[in-house]
């Protein structure tokens, strides 16, 4: 080994600790730049960002700022497991890349297991009669399977009990979920096809002959498709659990036998910071279930990790990969135990063979190429993550204790207590999509007009009757849907002018700005000749403030006898004669294109 010499360096020590108040002061000197003028603690304020949930993103964290009221997260693999259900957590082999299946492809099925995929999540689109095909050349003792079949969960179950028996799999060697989840499915449906006292029975087999399989699901995606926040999904996926807990140990498990019998899912966002904090949050919040249940140690919890179905796009699909390689890391970092990549298409229907492998390389690369797996909570000790994961919990733990004060999850959803939480915060998300303050690349920002969609064969119907299921989209995939039908009928789609005044150098922006925010709702924008040539009955003015005050007016006058039908400009609002409306950063781009739509005769 070598040793390096000790050269008298010592780095930064010699430099004095800078105080926060300097920092503060030399954030107020750029801000002051940009006309605002704040000091101290309100320069910081102003850099903050706030998150759903009440959670204030700050600029800047430290070691003090972390500490404030955060309790020790501990060590992987030890109450309250924030770091970590198992000490060596994936460090072993990486998570289990579990491949979700909605149809009964035994071809598609072989193909994942071969190519990295480590365990199988069968969806509720395979009938109970098409599983032994589905899994036929699957070696069962090496690949976990994890049903999801709604009300025929009963029946699934058995059939795969049976396939283990017939197949010789020995009881020991089984491993996967059973799938059932009665609350879920009640937030699916909205009605109580099954209970939980119909599936103790599974619990207790699974307990007494099956110690590698789980038979119950807390799934907490229909709380997050139906628009939730992330505190509003820990809250629901608690509440569900705690259920759980009381029915199985009303059948006659322990605590610590009915703790084992749940796994829990989870969604998982491009938005990375939140969702390490949610899967670290989520196993500190079970741990606390646990310890006054009275079984601390048995409150290492069960993580399966999903990337989301809200964030994936209809238009523009391919930006789908990098949304699901950023949740996938999320995932691996949070610690989630199994981690389900979906593909890229999957908002589209069936996934083509490409679209699966992209999806199950994300992990592979992830864990094999970028060796994320081979740190145990690596974003453990950051200040921000540490200050994230604990106001989050207690966010969560508040929507948590409210569903229990309205009589536990089943109530809530009976009542629609949940539904009407989980509205009012999709709703105010939806503003911040529809004024584009969230931005959808390839949707809301940099839409690409002319590219041909992406088809794909329908898959099966998915459950309704209870919490909707919500896409960012949805909005835009609208006004879209709306120029296609324009489109295939008059062989056109409807088109605005955009008339730059001035050199490039005082229209290029707000040009750029109103041809993006018109695609975004399906609208051509056209730059090149004439209004008249331009087949368009409206036009939008676009060029610095200083022009518009000089030749806006006219503009608008000349635009207006060449006849337009109705005059934009792409600036804030002002004083400016012939303007009907006005284009503008944080405007509701969504009511202004499906007005414009309207006037354009586009149904």
């Amino acid at each position: 080994m070598t040793v390096l010499p000790d050269d008298g360096l010592t780095l930064a020590s010699e430099f004095p600790e800078a105080p926060h108040e300097q920092w503060q002061h030399l954030v107020a000197g750029v801000l002051r730049k940009s006309g605002k003028e704040v000091s101290g603690d309100a320069a910081e304020d102003a850099l903050s960002t706030l998150l759903e949930d009440g959670l204030d993103v700050r600029p800047l964290y430290t070691a003090d700022t972390a500490r404030e009221n955060a309790p020790d997260a501990g060590l992987p693999g030890f109450a309250p497991f924030v770091r970590g259900a198992r000490a060596e957590g994936n460090t072993l082999g990486g998570w289990d890349v579990r491949q979700r299946h909605l149809a009964a492809d035994n071809d598609a099925v072989l193909a994942d297991l071969e190519n990295g995929v480590t365990s199988l999540w069968l969806g509720a689109g395979i009938p109970v009669s098409s599983l032994a095909a589905v899994l036929d050349g699957v070696y069962l003792d090496l690949a976990p399977v994890v049903l999801d079949a709604g009300e025929d969960t009963a029946a699934a179950a058995e059939r795969l009990l049976d396939l283990y028996a017939e197949r010789g799999v020995a009881d020991d060697a089984a491993r996967g979920n059973l799938g059932a989840d009665p609350l879920g499915h009640q937030a699916r449906t909205g009605t109580a096809t099954y209970d939980l006292a119909s599936v103790a029975g599974l619990a207790r087999r699974c307990t007494d002959r099956y110690p590698g399989l789980r038979a119950l699901t807390v799934d907490a995606l229909p709380y997050h498709e139906a628009g939730g926040s992330a505190a509003q999904e820990l809250g629901c996926s608690l509440a569900t659990g705690v259920a759980y807990l009381r029915g199985l140990t009303a059948a006659g498990l322990s605590v610590a036998e009915a703790c084992a019998q749940l796994e829990f899912r989870y969604a998982a966002t491009a938005d990375q910071f939140l969702t390490i904090a949610k899967l670290r949050a989520a196993r500190r919040l079970w741990a606390r279930v646990a310890e006054v249940c009275g079984a601390p140690a048995a409150g290492a919890q069960r993580q399966h990790a999903v990337t989301s179905p809200v964030m994936m796009t209809r238009r523009d699909p391919w930006v789908n990969m990098l949304r699901t390689t950023v949740a996938t890391l999320a995932a691996g970092v949070g610690g989630a135990d199994s981690v389900t990549v979906l593909p890229f298409d999957d908002a589209l229907g069936l996934p083509d063979a490409f679209a699966r492998r992209i999806a199950r390389n994300t992990s592979t690369v992830l864990i094999d190429e970028s060796h994320l797996a081979r740190v145990v909570d690596p974003a453990g000790g950051s200040w921000y993550v540490e200050r994230l994961t604990d106001e989050l919990a207690h966010a969560a733990w508040e929507f948590f204790r409210s569903i229990e004060q309205a009589g536990g999850q089943e109530a809530a959803l009976r009542s629609g207590t949940v539904g009407e939480r989980l509205a009012e915060t999709w709703s105010a998300r939806s503003r911040r999509l529809a004024t584009r303050r969230e931005p959808i690349t390839g949707v809301s920002e940099f839409p690409h007009l002319t590219e041909k969609p992406v088809e794909r064969a329908p898959a099966p119907a998915q459950p309704t009757g209870g919490l909707p299921r919500v896409r960012r989209d949805e909005a835009y995939e609208a006004l879209r849907a709306r120029s296609d039908a324009h489109l295939a009928a008059t062989g056109s789609r409807p088109r605005v002018y955009l008339a730059a005044l001035g050199p490039a150098a005082a229209h290029s922006a707000r040009l750029s700005f109103a041809a993006n925010l018109f695609q975004a709702g399906g609208i051509e924008p056209v730059t090149e000749g004439t209004f008249e040539e331009s087949g368009a009955r409206e036009a939008c003015l676009c060029s610095s403030d200083a022009l518009y005050a000089e030749q806006a007016a006219t503009a608008a006058a000349g635009l207006r006898a060449a006849g337009a039908e109705h005059i934009l400009l792409a600036g804030r609002p002002g004083d400016h004669p012939g303007v009907d409306s006005y284009l503008f950063a944080g405007c509701d781009a969504v009511a202004l294109l499906s007005t414009a739509l309207d006037r354009m005769g586009v149904s």
